[in-house]
């Protein structure tokens, strides 16, 4: 197992990453109040703001919220802590550069478009299904193709079991990418929506080709690593 740890100091950035922060902090939050719950209040939580491919196709479930509205309470649902742990660390690793170069309110409205992406990915590909889909993954997956675009050459710290190994971004995102790519075609039943992952990830590359600013280059290797300035990181441009 990969795990990304950083890939500069996220808080060297000349505006913070507040939109990131914050997600991260209502994920966590929203699942330690679930944690308090009794196994069967839990289990109500995920069957009523949770993706159900059904009920996008006319058999809605009894108590469930509408199917439209959870498009965006899914994303904050978890089934575990490393399930949690897992988005929210590729989340922090990733996000804050996207969002210092969209900015905080088209960053927000990236990663819910992402995220929304994902889940009706996921309807589509099985739409009869009485299955229950949330997690954060599918916004998530947007935001790490964003970066492999936009810096796809920077070295980034993971753990490769207990070893730390510097890497270049598009070994580790092009590697996790290939094999969502394969489990999905695959149609791989192990309970990881593979399929979402796969449309989030579309949905973030062509949302990044159309809001990326003005300068932007994609998959410039020469402009991907931050620039020492002043003794702070400025991200690269």
């Amino acid at each position: 197992m990969v795990m990304p740890l950083y890939d500069h100091s996220p808080f060297k950035w000349p505006t913070p990453p507040y939109v990131m922060w914050g997600l991260i902090a209502i994920n966590f939050i929203i699942f330690a109040v679930q944690s308090t719950a009794s196994h069967g209040a839990v289990n109500m939580i995920d069957r009523v703001a949770s993706v159900i491919p059904a009920a996008f196709m006319g058999s809605p479930v009894p108590g469930a919220l509408p199917a439209p509205l959870t498009l965006i309470t899914s994303m904050f649902l978890h089934a575990n802590f490393m399930h949690v742990f897992g988005n929210m660390i590729f989340l922090f690793v990733f996000g804050d550069d996207i969002e210092e170069l969209l900015g905080h309110w088209r960053f927000l409205g990236f990663y819910f478009a992402c995220g929304i992406a994902a889940s009706l990915t996921f309807v589509l590909s099985d739409p009869g299904a009485k299955v229950e889909l949330f997690g954060a993954s599918g916004a998530v997956a947007g935001v790490i193709a964003a970066y492999l675009m936009f810096r796809p050459c920077a070295k980034v710290t993971v753990l490769l079991g207990l070893i730390p190994l510097r890497l270049r971004a598009y070994w580790i995102i092009g590697g996790w990418a290939v094999y969502q790519i394969i489990e999905a075609a695959n149609d791989v039943q192990d309970g990881v929506a593979y399929w979402g992952h796969v449309g989030g990830m579309a949905a973030g590359a062509i949302l990044f080709i159309l809001m990326r600013p003005p300068g932007i280059k994609l998959f410039d290797c020469v402009h991907s690593e931050p620039v020492l300035k002043d003794g702070h990181y400025a991200p690269p441009r």
